[in-house]
Order: structure tokens, then C-alpha cells, then sequence
């Protein structure tokens, strides 16, 4: 293998032991949820599912996993994006 690339290699393997070197702007993944396949994306450090929780709460099971996984490499606005929509109602039940 030529030297060049041996030390390309190297680096890769270095960089990828540190995810924080890498922070997403833009992102879109299909995720299999229990029921079904929906597709979440981020953009401008805002999160978007296409399941009907999501549309209703501003947030879902999905994009919170997404959160988790993705933590090291989004930024901090990305990491608490949420639109929760809580009524007074739902809370005090």
C-alpha cells in the first residue's frame, strides 16, 4: 500500500475515535420504528419525524433516539431542539 494512503488510514482511524470533531447541519434517516418506517430529519438545528406523535408533541420517541445516539457530534441546539407542546390539561394528568 502506497505511504500516502497508509497515513490517510491512520488518520481516519484517529478521527473516528473522536465523534465531537464532526457536528451535523443537515440530516436526514429513515428510522423502523415499532409500527413502521418514518423519516426523521434535521435541519437548522431542528428535528422533524413524520409520525403522528411527533406532529402532535413536537418531539417522538425517534427523534429522541436520534438525540441520544448523535449526542458527540450535534450541536447544543440540535441536542435540546424541541417543540414539546404541553397544555395545562395534559400536564396536571
Amino acid at each position: 500500500m502506497h505511504s500516502d494512503l497508509i497515513g490517510k488510514v491512520e488518520k481516519a482511524r484517529r478521527y473516528a475515535e473522536e465523534p465531537e470533531r464532526i457536528k451535523f447541519s443537515h440530516l436526514r434517516a429513515h428510522f423502523n420504528g415499532g409500527n413502521s418506517e418514518h423519516e426523521i430529519e434535521l435541519k437548522d438545528n431542528h428535528w422533524t419525524c413524520t409520525c403522528s406523535f411527533s406532529h402532535t408533541w413536537g418531539t417522538c420517541a425517534h427523534i429522541m433516539a436520534m438525540q441520544r445516539i448523535l449526542t458527540p457530534m450535534l450541536t447544543p441546539e440540535a441536542i435540546h431542539d424541541t417543540d414539546l407542546k404541553l397544555d395545562a390539561a395534559a400536564v396536571e394528568a
